[in-house]
């Protein structure tokens, strides 16, 4: 009995420490986008390739992971509380992308994949430039304007069709917040020595 209980400690304990060797961790400095690429090189790959795929500006998939994550692979919405009791969360956003479970559903069954997950960055990047490739489609926002981008990202393309942002102006001011970010990115990564 107590043999068959350390196997399943040790199991336990091993398969945590394979779960946190496996997580990416958080950039140091999540303003510059060099140094992000400089300390996880396997990033910088991923968006050159999905960028290769899809044309999507790199500094605007990573303004938009960066502001709807932080570039945490498993982020999550708080818990909601009342008093005491834990009640859920907000949404079903997930990940670096904040992905919510109906559209990262569309995102596979468009795309495929049996791996593919949220907390995989290219995963992530992939599923952001699908999806602003869409809105583009849909909405006709031009890639190049991340303010509505965002709005779409955030809204959806039927919440951004009913101006549900022009009465959100805590929306408004993150999406313009994104869209500088969009703007630092751009000039940093024309100086980036990678």
């Amino acid at each position: 009995m107590l043999k068959r209980f350390n196997v399943k400690l040790l199991l336990v304990i091993l398969a945590s420490l394979l779960m946190t060797a496996c997580s990416t961790p958080v950039p140091s400095s999540p303003k510059n986008l060099c140094k992000i690429f400089q300390e996880n090189g396997d990033w910088y790959d991923d968006v050159q390739e999905v960028y290769a795929k899809r044309g999507v500006p790199i500094n605007v998939v990573m303004a938009f992971i960066y502001h709807e994550s932080g570039y945490v692979d498993d982020a999550k919405p708080p818990m909601r509380w009342f008093l005491f009791i834990p009640y859920g969360r907000g949404s079903s956003a997930y990940g670096y992308p904040q992905a919510q479970d109906p559209v990262w559903e569309e995102y596979l069954a468009e795309h495929g994949g049996f791996f593919t997950s949220r907390d995989d960055f290219k995963d992530s990047v992939d599923f952001v430039s699908w999806y602003m490739l869409k809105t583009r489609r849909i909405n006709k926002i031009p890639l190049t304007n991340v303010y509505l981008q965002y709005i779409n990202y955030h809204d959806g393309w039927g919440g951004y069709k009913k101006g549900l942002y022009k009465r959100n102006k805590k929306l408004r001011t993150i999406a313009r917040n994104v869209e500088k970010t969009a703007r630092n990115y751009a000039t940093q990564l024309r100086r980036c020595d990678l």
